[in-house]
C-alpha cells in the first residue's frame, strides 16, 4: 500500500514537472503573448522587447497581459514568425491550440491589409509612419509569404482552414497588384521599390528621420523573390527583368563593406576591395546615386558625411543583389523557359 502511494506520488511530480516543461516551449510562450487580434509585437512596451528566451514569471506574464494591440505588428518579423512556428509546432505535435492561434494570427494578417493590397507596418496603430505601406526589413513580404503558403498550402500550411485559404488567395493577388503598381518608374522604366509608401496614393514616402524617400535595394532582393514564386504572367515577368536590370546597372564595383568591433562597439568600413561587388542600402529615386539618411532627417551622397553615430549604427551596404543575379535569376528564367 505505501509502495504503491509512493508510485503515485512520484507520477503526479512527474506530470506537474512535464507540465511546466511544456508550458515553457517556445510553441506555449508563443499562446501566452498572442495580442487579442491575433498580431504579436516585438515590443511590449517602449522599453521591453518580446524575448522568447525569458522565462515567464509572474512579472513578466502581468507586463504581457497588459499589453495592447497598438502594438500588433508585422516590423522585425513579428506575427509572421510566430505563425510558421505554430504552424511547424502543430504538425509536430497536433495540439490543437496551435493550429487555432496560428489561424487567429492569419486572420490578423488579412484584416490589417488594406483594399489596394498593401500591409502597414503596425494594425491598427496609425501613428507617425505606422499605417504606411511597409517593406522595410520585408514587413509586406513576409506577410505575404504566410498567406501564400495557406493560400497553397505549402510549408505544414496545408492543415489551415479551407476559409481561410480562400481569402489568403484573393490577399495574395492582391498584394500582387499592390507590388507591380509601386515598383517606381523612371522616364516610364520600372526599376526597383521604396521602403514605405503612402497608403492611399502609393508614392514612395520616407520614414524614420535616417530612412528618407529613396529605391531600398535589400527589399527590392525580396520583392522579386516573392515574384519569382507566382505564376508567370507577362506583369509580373516584366517587373521581374526590370529590377534584375536595373542591380545590374547600380552594383558598386571594387569596395567591400566590412563590420569590426572596436571596444565592444560595432565600426563599419567601406574600402577598396577589386574583388567585391556591393549595392547601396538606399538609392536616390531619380538619379540612383546612393544616398545615406542622418539622424537630423539630412540626407548626405557621401558616406562619409555622415554622422558617427548614424555611419557605424546602421547597415548602409550589402552584397543585397549577387545571388539573385548571379543564380536565383538565371534559374528561375530557365525553370520557366523564358529568354533573358
Amino acid at each position: 500500500m505505501i509502495q504503491i502511494k509512493i508510485s503515485i506520488a512520484i507520477f503526479s511530480l512527474a506530470s506537474v514537472f512535464l507540465s511546466a516543461q511544456v508550458k515553457d516551449t517556445l510553441a506555449e510562450k508563443m499562446l501566452i503573448y498572442q495580442l487579442p487580434n491575433g498580431g504579436w509585437g516585438k515590443q511590449l512596451d517602449d522599453k521591453s522587447v518580446v524575448n522568447y528566451n525569458l522565462p515567464v514569471d509572474k512579472a513578466l506574464l502581468k507586463k504581457i497581459k497588459e499589453t495592447g494591440d497598438d502594438h500588433a505588428t508585422i516590423d522585425n518579423n513579428a506575427t509572421s514568425r510566430e505563425i510558421n512556428a505554430l504552424v511547424k509546432a502543430y504538425a509536430t505535435t497536433k495540439n490543437n491550440q496551435y493550429l487555432k492561434a496560428a489561424e487567429k494570427g492569419i486572420s490578423y494578417l488579412l484584416l490589417m491589409q488594406y483594399k489596394n493590397g498593401g500591409f502597414p507596418q503596425y494594425y491598427p496603430n496609425t501613428g507617425l509612419y505606422r499605417k504606411q505601406i511597409t517593406y522595410n526589413d520585408n514587413a509586406m513580404i513576409n506577410a505575404l509569404t504566410v498567406l501564400y503558403n495557406v493560400a497553397e498550402g505549402k510549408n505544414d500550411f496545408d492543415a489551415v482552414s479551407s476559409a481561410l485559404k480562400e481569402k489568403s488567395k484573393i490577399a495574395v493577388q492582391k498584394g500582387i497588384e499592390c507590388i507591380l503598381k509601386t515598383q517606381v518608374l523612371q522616364k516610364g522604366t520600372p526599376t526597383i521599390w521604396g521602403d514605405q509608401y503612402n497608403e492611399i496614393t502609393l508614392q514612395p514616402d520616407k520614414a524614420r528621420a535616417f530612412e528618407p524617400i529613396s529605391l531600398a535595394t535589400g527589399e527590392s532582393v525580396g520583392i522579386v523573390r516573392f515574384l519569382m514564386l507566382q505564376p508567370v504572367t507577362p506583369e509580373i515577368e516584366k517587373s521581374i527583368k526590370a529590377a534584375v536590370s536595373w542591380f545590374k546597372q547600380n552594383k558598386i564595383e571594387g569596395y567591400s563593406y566590412n563590420v569590426t568591433k572596436v571596444n565592444g562597439k560595432a565600426v563599419r568600413t567601406l574600402t577598396e576591395d577589386k574583388n567585391s561587388i556591393i549595392w547601396a542600402r538606399f538609392y536616390d529615386i531619380n538619379t540612383n546615386k546612393p544616398l545615406f539618411g542622418d539622424r537630423d532627417g539630412s540626407v548626405k551622397y557621401n558616406y562619409n558625411e555622415v554622422s558617427e553615430e548614424r555611419r557605424n549604427g546602421y547597415s548602409w551596404f550589402g552584397d543585397f543583389a549577387d545571388k539573385l543575379i548571379n543564380k536565383e535569376f538565371p534559374k528561375w528564367l530557365e525553370k520557366n523557359k523564358i529568354s533573358g
